[in-house]
C-alpha cells in the first residue's frame, strides 16, 4: 500500500521509497525558499514539511502540535460564537 497524505478532503499518493519521499519534500522546501521567482511559490514550504513529516519524527511532532493548536483555535472560536448567539 502506497503512503498517502490528506490535505482537506483530498488524498495524494506519495512515492513508496523513503528516499524518493525525502527528495520530494526537500525539493518542495527548496522551491518554496525560491518562491519569489515565477512558477515557484512560498506555498511549497509547508507542503514539503508535510511530505517530510511522513518519515521524520521531529517534523511529525511539529506538524502534530500545529494541527492540535489549529483545531483547538477553531473549537474556541466556535464556542465563542455559540456563547454570543445564546446571550442574544
Amino acid at each position: 500500500m502506497s503512503p498517502k497524505i490528506r490535505i482537506g478532503s483530498k488524498e495524494f499518493k506519495l512515492p513508496k521509497s523513503q528516499i524518493a519521499r525525502m527528495t520530494v519534500g526537500l525539493l518542495l522546501i527548496i522551491g518554496g525558499i525560491l518562491g519569489f521567482l515565477p512558477i515557484l511559490g512560498f506555498w511549497m514550504i509547508p507542503l514539503g514539511l508535510l511530505v517530510l513529516s511522513h518519515d521524520l519524527p521531529s517534523v511529525r511532532r511539529w506538524r502534530r502540535n500545529i494541527t492540535l493548536k489549529w483545531n483547538g483555535r477553531g473549537r474556541k472560536l466556535e464556542q465563542t460564537r455559540q456563547n454570543r448567539e445564546n446571550s442574544n
